[in-house]
């Protein structure tokens, strides 16, 4: 920092919360107070009296404020840490991943940003002023905080540097203090020094419990030099900068105390397009549904810790980060039909992402979903997509009793494989391809290879691929055509996937021909019907093989 080239850079919050009665007392805080000399610790009293660390104190055992990030020397180990307010974490309800506090219940936003050196220690933690004074309406308070920036730069000489003409300033702007100081290095680090050296001639290093006696004149000596420094060649350039600043909430809290949230969109309710408010639909009498287009859901399964639960063939429910099932039903023209109050209630961050779905009424409340919530009694149907791992676990577990090994080489994560798995992703061509591909995968793609070859009486056995060796075991069976009839079906979902790195019309058209898809149906109902030719293949396959009977 003596050498000309040198370039310094700092800049230090500090805060404190305070409550409306001590505003006024700590309106003469400033950096000195709050800044750089302040640090959030307990403090215990020799008369018993305890000060626990979220008290801000500036005369002892007079608590005026409260802090929100404390400091955490680490004992023996060293480094420091600044550690959350426990109570701002739990009332946010945020979730520490690595550095980040997020909040799970909107899509896992990043609410707090925690900064630390190579050695581990904080640097800063900053969090996103919407949540803050989120935080600070539901507990009355209002944050001060206290800036300091200074930057430091060592110049050879101001003529002809950016500095040139400039002169020590001290002025009150940009709602702060500012200061300028330029002084010669040689002033700041060159000068007068003095040592002084005191010891003590009373102890004898041979004893073997030397004791000394009081100080005094004839058992103490000292010496003194003295010297002068200079030769620093160049300029310093200092410039300070010093702003207090209050944080005031808006008298809202829609996380921590639930407080109506003004930003909550409006839907369409009506066959003409009115629009209703959501906090309008916000009661369970409401008599009222919502139609939104199916993109909806796979819209919300794209986000972190969204499932989707199937209740019956056309009804089924979002399960959200927030908690809530939206209970939902497919009606006749594939569009997503939801209760009002059902929507309403959700967060609204949720909200949003169902009116940007919205559409006006077209074909009917779900007749499944309307049995459910009006006539309670609900359906006694099954979603092909709920039957499918049925069968697959029950083809797996057929495998495993009669022939000893297990049919698939890995576990399938199903919580994750319904959200691709599903009419839903189904929206063209080329998603209805792509869903082919995913069924392979979480088919064909695990079948144990290495233990159906045993088995297998094929005589290029080696040279087959998983389905084909499915496929030979079924013709042990019940014969080689009917048991290639049975498969018509795989083998058309197989080349539908390859034709979805490859397409083109000839090999696409052929390949639904062969997975029995009736095109002139919507790309929903194509999605929905191969997921249960598919199916039903596998229940098919499972029944010949082991049903002792055929």
């Amino acid at each position: 920092m003596k050498d000309v080239g040198y370039v310094s850079e700092y800049f230090g919050c500090g805060s404190v919360a305070f409550p409306p009665q001590n505003r006024e007392e700590a309106e003469r805080f400033r950096w000195g107070e709050i800044g750089i000399s302040h640090s959030a610790r307990p403090n215990a009293y020799e008369d018993g009296h305890y000060s626990p660390v979220e008290e801000f104190q500036y005369n002892d055992k007079q608590p005026l404020g409260v802090e929100l990030v404390y400091e955490h020397d680490q004992p023996v180990i060293g480094g420091r840490q600044w550690m959350l307010s426990p109570d701002l974490i739990i009332a946010l309800r945020l979730v520490r991943i690595g550095n980040s506090w997020v909040r799970p219940e909107e899509d896992f936003v990043e609410v707090v940003r925690e900064k630390v050196d190579k050695d581990g220690s904080h640097t800063s933690i900053e969090i996103k002023r919407e949540f803050l004074l989120d935080y600070l309406a539901a507990r009355g308070l209002a944050l001060k905080l206290s800036y300091y920036r200074q930057r430091v730069e060592n110049i050879p000489s101001l003529m002809g540097s950016d500095y040139e003409g400039l002169a020590d300033i001290e002025d009150q702007r940009d709602g702060g203090r500012f200061e300028l100081r330029i002084r010669e290095l040689d002033n700041v680090f060159g000068g007068s020094w003095a040592l002084f050296r005191f010891w003590r001639t009373d102890v004898d290093p041979d004893e073997d419990a030397p004791v000394m006696g009081p100080e005094r004149d004839d058992n103490t000596e000292s010496e003194q030099r003295e010297g002068h420094r200079s030769g620093y060649a160049g300029v310093r350039v200092e410039g300070e900068f010093w702003r207090d600043e209050w944080i005031d909430h808006q008298e809202r809290s829609v996380r921590v105390r639930g407080d109506e949230d003004s930003a909550r969109p409006h839907f369409i309710a009506e066959t003409d397009g009115t629009r209703i408010a959501s906090r309008d639909l916000n009661h369970e009498d409401i008599g009222r549904w919502l139609w939104f287009r199916p993109g909806v859901v796979n819209q919300l399964l794209a986000r972190r810790g969204f499932t989707l639960k199937w209740y019956t063939e056309q009804t089924g429910a979002i399960i959200s980060t927030s908690g809530y099932q939206t209970h939902f039903g497919v009606n006749s023209a594939d569009l997503i039909t939801v209760y009002a109050y059902d929507i309403a209630k959700l967060p609204t961050w949720e909200q949003h992402v169902w009116a940007s779905h919205n559409v006006a009424p077209d074909g009917k409340v779900s007749a499944e979903l309307l049995m459910s919530q009006v006539e309670a009694k609900p359906a006694s149907t099954d979603a092909f997509e709920e039957l499918l791992f049925k069968t697959m676990r029950l083809l797996e577990h057929s495998f495993k009793s009669k022939y000893g090994f297990a049919l698939f080489t890995h576990e399938l994560d199903e919580e994750e494989a319904t959200k691709i798995v599903s009419r839903f992703v189904s929206a063209d061509r080329a998603t209805l391809l792509r869903l082919a591909k995913e069924l392979i995968r979480v088919f064909s793609d695990r079948l144990n290879v290495r233990e159906l070859r045993k088995i297998s009486t094929h005589a290029e056995k080696e040279k087959l691929g998983s389905n084909k060796l499915l496929q030979d075991l079924l013709a042990q069976k019940v014969g080689v055509d009917k048991a290639r009839s049975v498969f018509g079906v795989i083998a058309g979902v197989y080349d539908m996937r390859v034709a979805d790195a490859h397409p083109t019309s000839d090999t696409i058209a052929d390949a639904l021909a062969l997975a029995r898809i009736d095109t002139s149906q919507s790309f929903l109902g194509q999605g929905q019907q191969l997921i249960y030719n598919f199916g039903s293949t596998l229940w098919l396959i499972g029944k010949l093989i082991f049903d002792e009977d055929e």
